[in-house]
């Protein structure tokens, strides 16, 4: 008897044993959850009207906040904004989402309709446009966990104002700001934190065209009303601005232009055809790049750095041709002078030769009075000759000597600037040759003072600018 009590005994607990794990292999959780969730968000226990306590069912709700940004599509000089997609994060508690987790086995619900537990009234104050992601199915979950915490996460895209200061423009930096408000609760309801440790990450090898990201700051942004102080966050993105794709697009093209149109100083002054094509292709060229780069941006009251740019090198252009325009004046005024001077110097040739023939037969008519006033002296005194002197103030004589004067002027000192100009002509008709050639030393001079003031008034700018 004894020994088949005991068999009887070792029978039901191995019974016992066997019908409790086939109990457990099978309890479905997923029923579990729906109990769970029957019982936390049924009809007459929860209100999602109502937001959840603070801490210590006092105070306002605190809501910690954390941001993954997957990408930055584009960012907008003209219209001033940025596009930006990223992965939303809110946690909170309620206690009132409480529940079993069934000895750890339970270790969180998920739902995905919003609106079946309180959500924090959060917008995004600096918005222009923005939508949910719902391919292949909504971008979006609520987990709730045993003790009450709710985290929130929604993949969203968003289009947002970035007012731009573009005086340094393309050497400038960028800040462009994200700012998520409460638009109902104010501070004594809701208070909107970041999450402690990393509230903000970037999605690695972040590549955009014409930008750097380099860094990003959090912060608050509390903004008070005539209805209440309500909570704001922020993050800045500081941008560069990648300068490397304005050098070859704008700066070296302009550069060429401006060296292009100094071609005509050394061309011969006499090909107008030539000279005035140069000049006038040049300045064209240079006014279709200056309006393409205003096209690109938005009409501003400042003046950026860019515009400087290419106002000068515009203004280089257009004394380029300018300065054609001068040499052809001096061209043809020297040529005018050049005939009337020789004008003059026919009508002063033919002056002189009228004078001689006339000094010469007035001398013939004196030689032959004096000689008949000798014979007559002679005659009369007895054959004895007188010498014949010509007084002082003889018209022909002193003709002779104002012809052979001879001015002499005070030796100077030489310059070096006279020196090199006076390889040149000093005729009326090289004025002009003159003109070119202090236009090819001129020119390539002032504006390299250009680009070395213009350089280092904006890179020092630019670098005070990245300390601030």
């Amino acid at each position: 008897m004894g020994s088949g009590h005991y068999f009887w005994a070792i029978f039901y607990f191995a019974s016992l044993c066997s019908a409790s794990l086939a109990n457990n292999a099978k309890i479905n959780f997923r029923e579990k959850e729906k109990k769970v969730l029957d019982q936390i968000l049924g009809a007459g226990k929860y209100d999602a009207r109502i937001r959840p306590s603070g801490i210590n069912g006092t105070g306002p709700a605190i809501v910690r906040i954390n941001l993954f940004v997957r990408s930055i599509m584009t960012i907008s000089d003209i219209k001033m904004e940025y596009s930006v997609q990223l992965t939303f994060r809110e946690q909170w508690t309620d206690e009132r989402l409480k529940f079993d987790d069934i000895q750890g086995r339970l270790k969180y619900l998920t739902l995905t309709e919003a609106n079946r537990v309180w959500m924090p009234d959060l917008f995004f104050s600096n918005e222009k446009e923005g939508h949910f992601h719902n391919i292949i199915m909504p971008n979006v979950y609520i987990r709730i966990f045993p003790n009450g915490s709710v985290l929130y996460s929604i993949r969203i895209s968003l289009t947002l104002a970035c007012p731009m200061n573009l005086k340094l423009y393309p050497l400038d930096r960028q800040i462009c700001s994200l700012r998520m408000a409460s638009y109902g609760w104010t501070t004594n309801d809701l208070v909107f934190l970041w999450k402690e440790g990393d509230p903000v990450q970037v999605v690695k090898n972040l590549h955009l065209p014409r930008f750097t990201l380099e860094k990003f700051l959090t912060d608050y942004c509390n903004s008070k009303t005539n209805t209440g102080e309500y909570s704001c966050l922020k993050v800045d993105l500081l941008f560069k601005r990648e300068f490397s794709y304005y050098l070859i697009q704008i700066y070296i093209p302009c550069c060429m232009l401006v060296i292009v149109s100094w071609v005509s100083f050394w061309l011969d002054q006499g090909a107008v055809p030539a000279r005035v094509s140069l000049g006038v292709t040049t300045l064209l060229t240079m006014a279709t790049q200056t309006s393409g780069i205003n096209a690109s941006l938005p009409p501003v009251s400042y003046t950026k750095a860019i515009d400087v740019w290419t106002g000068v090198c515009l203004t280089f252009v257009f004394g380029a041709l300018l300065e054609f325009a001068l040499v052809n004046y001096a061209s043809r005024s020297g040529s005018n002078k050049s005939n009337m001077h020789k004008e003059n110097m026919k009508k002063k040739r033919r002056d002189l030769e009228q004078a001689s023939l006339d000094a010469a037969s007035d001398l013939l008519d004196t030689d032959s009075n004096a000689t008949f006033a000798m014979a007559s002296q002679f005659q009369r005194g007895g054959g004895q000759q007188k010498p014949l002197v010509r007084h002082p103030g003889d018209p022909l004589a002193l003709e002779k000597r104002l012809q052979c004067e001879v001015h002499m002027q005070a030796p100077k000192r030489p310059n070096c600037c006279k020196t090199w100009l006076s390889k040149f002509p000093t005729r009326q008709c090289s004025r002009s040759k003159r003109i070119d050639v202090i236009s090819r030393i001129t020119f390539p001079l002032v504006f390299a003072l250009f680009n070395l003031v213009y350089w280092s008034t904006y890179l020092f700018r630019e670098e005070e600018d990245e300390t601030f």
